[in-house]
C-alpha cells in the first residue's frame, strides 16, 4: 500500500472495515484473543477487504508509529489468526513508512467463507460502526445464505401446517412445469420442491418459509414480517397506515391498487412498483422484526426493504445487487401469468427515466439500519 492510500484510509477514521491500534502486544494471551476477535469481526462485515492499522491513535487519528516493529511479524500474526479463527481468514501484513514513522497494516481479505467464528468460544463477531459486537441471528442467516451454505426459503417453520397452503396456487406452479398434482403424489411433490417438510418428531407435515411466502394466503400467522406497510405522512396531523399481507403475488398486486388510490393520476406509480417488486423479491426474510415500508411524504416516497442489497461496483461501470431468494424468484416467475416481473436488468434505469426533470432517484445501502432504501421524488401534477 502506498502512502497516499494509507493517508486516505486514516483520514476517514474507523469504521466497519477499519480499526486503529496504537500498538500490538502479542506476548499476552488476552491481546491475542482481542486481535483474533477484531480480525474475525472485520472479515464478517460487508464491504470487501478490511484493515487493522497499527501505529495510529483511534480517536485523534494521530500517526504515532510502531515502537516494537517485531510485533508486526507476519508469520506470528498469521499463526494467531489461523489457530483461533474458523475457517482460516486470509490476511497479509505490510509495513509502510509515513512521516518518518513505521505504520503496520494487517490486510484482511474476503475469503468467501463467511461467517467466521472464534474457535475457542464459538462466537461470531461483526463490526458495528467502529466497535466489535456479536452477530445477531438474522446476520448469521444472511451470511450463511450469501455464501450458499443455507437456503433460507427451505427452512422449516415450526408452527405451520400443510393446511395453510393455497393448493390452487400450488397446482398452478406444478402445471407450469407440466406436472399435475393429485392426492397420491401431493406430499411427495411438495416435499421434493421444498414447499413442505416432514416433522419426524410427530409425523406432521409442516411448511417451509418459502412455501408459506409464495403459496399461503394466511402466512402472517407464522411469519408476521411478510407485509407491506404503506405510511402516508402528507397530512400534518396524522399518518394514514395501510398494511397488506398474503402470498407474495397478492401483496404486489394489492400494493399497486392501494398506491393508485393514494397517489391519483399523474405520478409514475410504475416506478414505485419497480422498487416494491424488488423489495418483495430480494428482502431478507430472516429478519423477523421488520416489514417492507412505503413511506409517502410531501417531498419523497421511500421504499424500505429489510436487509442490505450489497451494492458492488464492477470496474466503475455497472452496479450489481445481491440476488438472494432465488428459490422464491423461480416460484414467482413460474406463477406470473401477468408479466409482473421483468428480468431485463433495467429496473433502476426505468425508475430514473420516470423522474427525469422531476428529481433524482437515490439508492441507499444502509449497514447501520440493515436495510436497502429507494428514495423517489414526490410531486403531484395539477
Amino acid at each position: 500500500m502506498d502512502e497516499k492510500k494509507l493517508l486516505s484510509i486514516i483520514s476517514k477514521g474507523e469504521g466497519i472495515k477499519v480499526d486503529f491500534k496504537r500498538e500490538l502486544y502479542l506476548n499476552y494471551e488476552s491481546c491475542k484473543k482481542e486481535l483474533a476477535k477484531d480480525v474475525c469481526a472485520i472479515a464478517n462485515s460487508r464491504g470487501g477487504r478490511g484493515y487493522i492499522i497499527v501505529g495510529v491513535e483511534d480517536k485523534s487519528r494521530e500517526i504515532v508509529g510502531v515502537k516494537d516493529i517485531d510485533s508486526l511479524n507476519e508469520e506470528k500474526i498469521q499463526q494467531i489468526v489461523s489457530s483461533r479463527c474458523e475457517p482460516p481468514i486470509p490476511i497479509m501484513v505490510e509495513i509502510v513508512e509515513i512521516q518518518n514513522k513505521k505504520v503496520g497494516i494487517i490486510i484482511i481479505y474476503d475469503g468467501g467463507q463467511k461467517p467466521y467464528q472464534i474457535r475457542e468460544t464459538g462466537a461470531f463477531n461483526i463490526r458495528r460502526g467502529s466497535t466489535t459486537d456479536t452477530m445477531r441471528k438474522e446476520e448469521l442467516v444472511a451470511a450463511f445464505e450469501e455464501n450458499l451454505l443455507l437456503i433460507v426459503e427451505t427452512c422449516p417453520i415450526m408452527k405451520s401446517r400443510i393446511e395453510f397452503l393455497n393448493m390452487e396456487l400450488v397446482s398452478k406452479y406444478f402445471q407450469s412445469k407440466g406436472i399435475y398434482i393429485n392426492k397420491e403424489n401431493e406430499k411427495y411433490l411438495l416435499e421434493s420442491a421444498g414447499i413442505i417438510y416432514l416433522d419426524t418428531s410427530n409425523r406432521i407435515y409442516r411448511c417451509t418459509l418459502g412455501g408459506l411466502l409464495v403459496f399461503s394466503d394466511i402466512n402472517n400467522i407464522c411469519i408476521p414480517q411478510n407485509m407491506v406497510k404503506i405510511i402516508d405522512k402528507r397530512e400534518s396531523y396524522k399518518d394514514n397506515v395501510i398494511t397488506i399481507g398474503g402470498n407474495l403475488l397478492n401483496i404486489i398486486h394489492e400494493t399497486e391498487k392501494e398506491l393508485r388510490n393514494i397517489l391519483k393520476v399523474g405520478y409514475p406509480i410504475e416506478a414505485v412498483m419497480e422498487a416494491v417488486k424488488n423489495a418483495v423479491l430480494y428482502r431478507e426474510y430472516s429478519i423477523f422484526n421488520k416489514m417492507i415500508e412505503v413511506i409517502i411524504t410531501k417531498k419523497s416516497i421511500i421504499i424500505l426493504s429489510p436487509g442490505q442489497m450489497i451494492i458492488k461496483n464492477n470496474k466503475g461501470k455497472n452496479i450489481k445487487y445481491n440476488s438472494r431468494n432465488m428459490w422464491i424468484y423461480e416460484k414467482l416467475i413460474s406463477l406470473d401469468k401477468d408479466n409482473t416481473f421483468t428480468n431485463d436488468g433495467f429496473g433502476i434505469k426505468r425508475m430514473k427515466n420516470a423522474f427525469r426533470g422531476k428529481g433524482s432517484v437515490q439508492l441507499i445501502n444502509s449497514a447501520v439500519e440493515d436495510c436497502f432504501k429507494v428514495i423517489l421524488p414526490y410531486y403531484q401534477d395539477e
